[in-house]
């Protein structure tokens, strides 16, 4: 794929790409095309030479939306940290068919990972972490239900499995018991808005993606 038009930004430290739903991120043990790959694609025939480059997040596979990188191991450790002290604001777009009870919202759970799954308790118990995001909701159409999503943790299937706890899966995601199509290899979740802080200014940036289902 030419990875070229999915740049929202690129500098001397960092790249922020608007994943494709369908692509990994990663590798993984069945060789699945990912972004990573065809960054590291990118960055070589633009420079001439191998380029060390590293994802700072992930997006699951069937989700689309922005994956910031770092060209600079200088620099990892502190994109890293912002992430692991939630200094970055991360915010998604969903479609559902259903409603939830309430338009707006905070949904907090009991996090862990159980068969390829985010399973949800209401009290800790072992191996849970907490799972926390705001969302608003507004009827898009007579079928469906537009999200705005805050995700103030990032969790394995974390918005997949805290919005179909209300009933109200993620069309197109039948893991999670949606029973609406959606396009191949997809579903209707899509990471639009990343804020963090520039490594070397401390400057605010703000990467959108807009998006429409």
């Amino acid at each position: 794929m030419d990875i070229q038009p999915t740049i929202l930004f690129e500098d001397e430290i960092l790249l922020v790409v608007n994943k494709p739903s369908g692509l990994m991120v990663e590798p993984d043990r069945n060789g699945h095309p990912n972004l990573l790959a065809e960054v590291k694609k990118y960055l070589k025939e633009k420079t001439g030479f191998e380029s060390y480059v590293q994802h700072l997040h992930r997006l699951d596979r069937p989700v689309s939306g922005i994956v910031l990188f770092t060209k600079s191991r200088e620099h990892l450790r502190n994109l890293s940290e912002q992430f692991a002290e939630r200094k970055v604001k991360k915010f998604y777009k969903a479609l559902t068919t259903n409603a939830p009870a309430l338009a707006e919202g905070e949904l907090i759970h009991w996090h862990r990972k159980e068969k390829k799954k985010g399973a949800l308790y209401e009290e800790p118990i072992e191996f849970t972490e907490l799972a926390k995001l705001q969302y608003k909701t507004k009827k898009g159409s007579d079928l469906y239900t537009e999200w705005d999503i805050q995700l103030e943790t990032g969790k394995y299937h974390q918005i997949r499995a805290q919005l179909a706890s209300l009933g109200c899966p993620i069309v197109g995601d039948v893991l999670y018991g949606s029973n609406s199509a959606y396009k191949p290899d997809c579903i209707a979740l899509h990471a639009e808005q990343l804020v963090f802080y520039h490594p070397i200014t401390n400057e605010e940036m703000t990467m959108v993606a807009p998006v429409k289902f």
